[in-house]
């Protein structure tokens, strides 16, 4: 009987594995498309998408012309500036708010601004999108200026930021080790910057990829306040780019996954502080 039962839940595991790796390959597939078609003449493209080296062989010339036309200096150097900023000044803020919520719960403000926090988060960017632009684009006169985007990413990511801080320091920072710090002299400011913040490297990690993704591919937003070309971010650039070299697929695919590899990259540093973000609260010992 054990034996029957070892053998039916090596089946469900094998028959799992299958049935994720084939979705993983679904999912996937673009990208896959995008890479090996991106080494290939706009000839090679047409005739063998599917191929993985072209009849003309392996080319990079999609890559200096899809950069040339596409002002790729210009716009990654806005999406950095941007994406940068807004995620280091997220991490900031939320940070320390949270630590000032979680280190005071007998402040009732500061239980009430939480709470405020997390129901802005059910409220949809659509939304606010019409009186944020006119607000600060017809009252203010703002708009057209990345630093009125870097501080409207930040305003709409905090709250999430806030709520994964304040879980990481309520759950993984016990009192002791300020309490402790404490009586060797250290200020409270002092005490968050040298012995708090550090230890919360795994969410601070994981808080830099989520809002990084977002800010780097975000197209909404950029596209309602940055209205001059020399202030494009990559995706608003992109969609320009596309709707003006769609019929050269070579060209789009090296704009694709030159939009992509920043991100990727980063994803790569990041993604064992990710883990273990994510799983710091699962146990406790």
């Amino acid at each position: 009987m054990k034996g029957q039962t070892s053998t039916r839940t090596k089946v469900l595991h094998a028959l799992m594995i299958v049935v994720l790796t084939i979705l993983l390959l679904l999912f996937i597939a673009p990208f896959i498309l995008v890479v090996i078609n991106v080494f290939k003449t706009k000839a090679d493209i047409n005739t063998a998408p599917l191929a993985l080296i072209g009849k003309h062989g392996f080319t990079l010339e999609n890559f200096p012309r899809a950069m040339d036309k596409m002002n790729f200096v210009t716009v990654f150097g806005n999406s950095a500036v941007i994406t940068i900023s807004a995620t280091i000044l997220t991490i900031l803020f939320s940070a320390m708010c949270a630590y000032v919520i979680v280190r005071n719960p007998s402040w009732k403000f500061g239980g009430m601004v939480f709470a405020l926090m997390v129901a802005s988060m059910v409220i949809p960017f659509q939304v606010l999108m019409v009186p944020l632009v006119s607000v600060y684009g017809g009252l203010l006169d703002v708009l057209n200026n990345r630093i009125t985007l870097i501080l409207m990413h930040t305003g709409f990511s905090v709250s999430l930021a806030v709520f994964m801080f304040h879980g990481a320091i309520k759950t993984n920072i016990p009192n002791e080790l300020e309490e402790a710090a404490s009586i060797d002299g250290c200020s409270k400011w002092r005490t968050f910057w040298t012995i708090v913040f550090p230890l919360l490297k795994p969410t601070v990690a994981t808080v830099a990829i989520i809002d990084a993704m977002a800010f780097w591919n975000d197209y909404l937003l950029p596209s309602l306040v940055l209205g001059r070309r020399d202030l494009y971010t990559i995706p608003i650039a992109t969609q320009i780019f596309y709707g003006t070299y769609s019929n050269d697929i070579g060209l789009i695919m090296a704009a694709l996954l030159l939009a992509m590899l920043p991100i990727l990259i980063l994803y790569l540093f990041l993604q064992r502080y990710i883990v273990e973000g994510v799983t710091s609260g699962a146990v406790k010992g």
